[in-house]
């Protein structure tokens, strides 16, 4: 780790590993037969995502080639996220990095899995208008559709030899926008992209835009008249939305409906907020290791038909070609809260290892004490029918990755009284508290391993009962199977005065609503 931050050793991360794209001209990469289909393009440009369209009509033709790949080395780059497409500075500068190595003669590698999808219309829109989306298209960025793609996990395979070499090397999946360089360990102030058509080495500094070069062409990002042409009417070509019913009055009726539903968060609502809990006898119901993502938590991906959201849409008679995403419904939550560590690549440590030593991936737990495997949503329902508080824990940069609102919710509708972990991304914990739940904090050199807590055990969370004050020390007590007990001091992560307020009413919400109607 002091050497080079990867816990590996300098040979291993500078080893090369030898491959050749499978996709060849008498088997070609896998797209939708209702396509239009051409020769040119790039395997990695295909079918980005099955389920949305457009998807650029081309399909590749390649001679498999032999390549190596490595640690550092970049697989997909991906111009998306509707947060970072909605500043055109960085889009535009984008296209004119493009022009200019495009210009120069550089190329992005073939094996690197590129894709352009904006969170916006306009987006493609100005970027045409200013002679810049070609650009983007000739290092093979090209459209693949709008809104969540790459940057919520739906990248779509990689080609299944790099997956491979991947797989069995375990390389560092270091997944950046350096899709010219091709690597990512690189140092873009002193080594070179690549090398230009006149055999000279282009440098990041050569192809960088100035603000000069983007303010030219800003104007095609700030036209009012664009945007009241896309979005002026934006149910004209979509008959199935036009073709819902509407009602009237101030007051929403919550019809029932598999995409909204009225949320649980104020149900049974007092003027005054309840005692503080006390949690004593919790069970685990997951303990989990580092970089733990919201989107492993609260998954935005599809749904899996035998995955409890999927059982609960099918007993609501939605068929599975309709099911579409955890993020598209996620005004309801009674499919959120069933997704919530729902993952297919999350990893309880609760679940033994598979007899090759791998971990069993996905949503499940073990019942306790029954130790019955589960699923974590199925095992949280039979907590809460018994009166069992729990909590989860997990390593260190716990809730990293976007700032996923029902990464907090879901916990709290599973029932979750604490989460703790060796350390928390920063939004990740405040929402935490926002909803009502503790983030908890091991302090040295205590974690899961040291402290050999295996999710057998029954724990209790103490010291909030006499008032809460920011990273204050409260006690974990854990309850071993053989009878013995374990204080262990741990920091609350409520970190000001305001979080305070917000945890002893039950969360922001309740907050916010008390503090209105008390106005």
């Amino acid at each position: 780790v002091t050497e080079n931050g990867f816990n590996q050793p300098r040979e291993k991360l500078t080893k090369r590993y030898p491959t050749k794209l499978t996709v060849t001209p008498s088997s070609p990469a896998a797209a939708d037969d209702a396509l239009k289909l051409q020769k040119d393009g790039q395997p990695r440009n295909v079918v980005e995502m099955i389920d949305n369209r457009p998807t650029p009509d081309r399909v590749p033709a390649p001679t498999s080639k032999p390549l190596d790949i490595g640690n550092g080395d970049v697989l997909i780059a991906a111009i998306t996220s509707c947060t970072n497409t909605s500043n055109p500075g960085v889009l535009l500068a984008a296209g004119l990095l493009a022009k200019k190595a495009a210009a120069k003669g550089l190329t992005v590698q073939r094996h690197i899995k590129t894709s352009l999808a904006p969170g916006s219309r306009v987006v493609t829109e100005y970027l045409t208008k200013a002679g810049l989306l070609p650009e983007l298209e000739k290092l093979n960025f090209y459209l693949a559709g709008y809104g969540c793609t790459t940057c919520i996990g739906n990248a779509g395979p990689l080609d299944p030899s790099i997956e491979e070499v991947v797989t069995q090397n375990d390389l560092v999946p270091l997944v950046v926008a350096y899709a010219i360089a091709g690597r990512a360990n690189i140092d873009m102030t002193s080594e070179p992209l690549s090398t230009g058509n006149d055999g000279k080495p282009v440098y990041l500094r050569d192809v960088w835009p100035s603000s000069e070069e983007i303010g030219a062409v800003m104007q095609y990002a700030t036209d009012p008249a664009t945007y009241r042409r896309l979005y002026g009417d934006f149910t004209k070509d979509n008959p199935l939305w036009n073709a819902i019913p509407t009602s009237t009055g101030q007051v929403y009726a919550w019809d029932k409906s598999t995409y909204i539903a009225e949320p649980p968060f104020f149900r049974d609502f007092t003027m005054q907020p309840a005692p503080i809990p006390t949690v004593r006898g919790a069970r685990a119901l997951g303990i989990f290791g580092d970089s733990v993502t919201t989107d492993h938590i609260s998954p935005a991906g599809s749904i899996k038909p035998t995955s409890p959201a999927g059982i609960y849409l099918l007993e609501h008679d939605v068929a599975v070609p309709d099911f579409n995403s955890y993020g598209s419904r996620r005004g309801n939550h009674e499919v959120m809260v069933r997704g919530t560590f729902g993952n297919v690549r999350i990893k309880n440590l609760m679940l033994p290892p598979k007899p090759d030593g791998s971990r069993i991936e996905g949503g499940f737990t073990l019942l306790q004490p029954e130790g019955r495997q589960t699923s974590i949503y199925d095992a949280a329902m039979t907590y809460m029918t018994r009166g069992t508080p729990t909590v989860v824990f997990a390593g260190e940069e716990y809730g990293t990755g976007s700032s996923r609102d029902w990464a907090a919710k879901g916990t709290q509708l599973l029932g979750v009284k604490a989460v703790i972990a060796r350390s928390f991304e920063r939004i990740h914990r405040s929402n935490l508290v926002g909803m009502g739940v503790l983030p908890c904090q091991f302090k040295g050199a205590d974690s899961v391993a040291t402290l050999r807590i295996d999710g057998s055990e029954e724990f209790d969370v103490l010291g909030l009962e006499h008032g809460i004050k920011p990273q204050m020390d409260i006690m974990l007590t854990i309850h071993r199977k053989d009878g013995s007990s374990q204080d262990v001091p741990i920091l609350l992560r409520i970190d000001t005065p305001i979080e305070v307020d917000y945890y002893r009413h039950g969360g922001i919400l309740p907050f916010v609503l008390r503090e209105l109607l008390a106005a």
